[in-house]
């Protein structure tokens, strides 16, 4: 659930990708169109929520430590973060439908893999390729919507897409749940194959070809991969570093690729004729701002929420179909109040609901550390899902709004693209941190609770060569059942300590972007023809 409903700007990253063959499309075949984006889109969006819901099955089922479980969804959402700019550019330069069919044949042939593999190294290569895949279909979803529909139209499409969004958001790790509960976690995956196959059959049937008109722009690919390398670097590093430690070679190296490719990037961009990253949109005060306020917000969001479900799963022993339905409050707040959070802009300018939007969901974080081991969910979690939920309908569609009124409407596009990555990379860029404050936690607290309880030598060193397993820890052999469940006990106020580490680490991140905005953004209402429409925001 790293990433939960849609990344911000994605509804203008359609409004703001027309070309120069707009309105071309035959009546006949928008609604294909329609339908190719929608389902096309909804596969990543039901990969992006599932995944995390069927962790801890992987995590028994491939014998994977908890950080190789993470490698399982930082692999995808790393590729499809760096490469995300890039994958919409290929499509203006080669075509979108075909850029947009590749990546969903990509995506559907890497889904057959991970549901294929028979060891967790094997998952992780395939989700890679996923990533890969994500990055083509992703932007050429949005794109396939603005090249066919003039912009006289293009809000009720967006609508549309916008609500079948929303169906996705909340059916996918439900559905994801069932099928983990019901048969495997390899459905999770498999689920791909039948949508991709009627996406591509669409494609090739009824979307007409188009181009963008900046295809003679160049590509930069450069950038793309020192992103890549950037990001992966200091990735692998952090989830690595608990494992290896932060003195072996390997995260050491990583960690300098890491932090040399992502000076690269800057200085690449500084150079670059088509930047995916025009440093000069930074220094607009209220762009710079909302992006810094998206950094922030949105890894406290990706990474706190990566550890809510293995905390349902492992810790509370929810069932899989009810921990994907858990965050239901959450998507549903945001889909019922989104038009009117959406108005909050012109009211009362970017500033105020930027502040009190992250100051709510800071709320919320805080409250998912209260609960402790056997919690109810209807009363330990749920008030915090509510909370962070209203937190961030308040902050979402004035963030999209402030990010497109900070730039000309010539550069929306590149704007709305740079802060739906942003996004995507403070998520990956979390779950490698928070991955060491949890197992720092856990570590600290399971020593201290073995120690009390007197735990024999044998159980603690059993213990000792599990605890790179977090909750999904296994008992040593052979103990009495009074000592397994003090031991299963032990494990579990071990994880839970890590997961309030998290969760208030998340809230003072939510706060620091409420600081953020308080003074970064200007507080003036946005001029009335400025402000783009209600429906375009999100």
């Amino acid at each position: 659930m790293a990433q939960i409903g849609k990344a911000p700007c994605d509804d203008t990253l359609i409004l703001h990708g027309a070309s120069a063959q707009e309105g071309a499309c035959p009546e006949a075949s928008k609604p294909w169109v329609l339908a190719a984006a929608i389902v096309g889109s909804s596969m990543a969006f039901i990969d992006g929520t599932v995944v995390n819901v069927a962790l801890p099955a992987i995590q028994a089922d491939l014998r994977a430590t908890a950080f190789q479980a993470q490698w399982v969804v930082e692999s995808y959402a790393l590729l499809l973060a760096a490469l995300l700019l890039v994958g919409g550019a290929l499509g203006d330069h080669f075509g979108r439908r075909r850029i947009f069919a590749i990546g969903v044949g990509i995506f559907a042939i890497a889904s057959v893999a991970c549901g294929l593999s028979g060891s967790v190294q094997q998952l992780i290569a395939a989700r890679a390729v996923q990533g890969i895949g994500g990055a083509l279909l992703v932007p050429g979803s949005l794109a396939l919507i603005s090249a066919a529909f003039p912009e006289k139209e293009r809000g009720k499409a967006i609508g549309i897409w916008s609500g079948f969004s929303g169906i996705t958001a909340a059916a996918g790790p439900v559905l994801g749940g069932f099928l983990v509960d019901h048969f495997s976690w390899t459905w999770a995956f498999l689920i791909n194959v039948p949508m991709a196959l009627l996406v591509l059959w669409i494609a090739w049937r009824h979307v007409p070809e188009s181009h963008g008109s900046s295809a003679s722009g160049g590509l930069d690919l450069v950038g793309a991969l020192l992103a890549t390398a950037g990001l992966g670097g200091i990735v692998y590093a952090f989830i690595e570093a608990p494992t290896q430690h932060w003195s072996s070679p390997p995260v050491l190296a990583a960690l300098g690729i890491g932090v040399v490719a992502s000076a690269g990037f800057v200085a690449a961009e500084r150079r670059a004729h088509t930047p995916m990253l025009p440093l000069a949109l930074l220094r607009i005060g209220n762009f710079s701002g909302a992006n810094l306020l998206t950094l922030l917000l949105y890894a406290a969001l990706g990474g706190g929420l990566y550890f809510f479900p293995l905390n349902l799963i492992q810790v509370q022993g929810y069932s899989a179909t009810v921990a994907g339905a858990a965050l239901l409050p959450f998507i549903l707040i945001m889909f019922a109040l989104s038009g009117w959070a959406g108005q909050l802009v012109d009211r009362f300018g970017p500033r105020l609901p930027l502040v009190i939007g992250p100051a709510i969901a800071a709320a919320g974080f805080a409250l998912f550390a209260v609960p402790g081991v056997g919690a109810s969910y209807w009363s330990g979690f749920f008030p915090a899902v509510v909370v962070l939920g209203f937190g961030m309908t308040v902050t979402v569609a004035p963030l999209t709004t402030t990010v497109m009124n900070a730039v000309g409407p010539e550069q929306a596009g590149v704007a709305s693209g740079v802060n739906n990555a942003v996004s995507r990379a403070a998520a990956v860029l979390a779950i490698a941190v928070f991955g060491v404050i949890m197992a720092w936690a856990f570590d600290g607290t399971l020593s201290e609770s073995l120690r009390g309880m007197g735990a024999s030598p044998e159980a603690t060193a059993f213990l000792a060569g599990e605890r790179s397993k977090l909750a999904g820890a296994a008992l040593p052999p052979g103990v009495d059942a009074a000592t397994a469940a003090a031991l299963k006990k032990a494990v579990a106020e071990s994880f839970v300590a890590g997961f309030r580490w998290v969760m208030l680490l998340s809230a003072g991140l939510a706060v620091l972007s409420a600081l953020s905005a308080w003074l970064m953004i200007g507080g003036g209402a946005a001029p009335a023809d400025a402000a783009p429409d209600r429906h375009r925001t999100g």
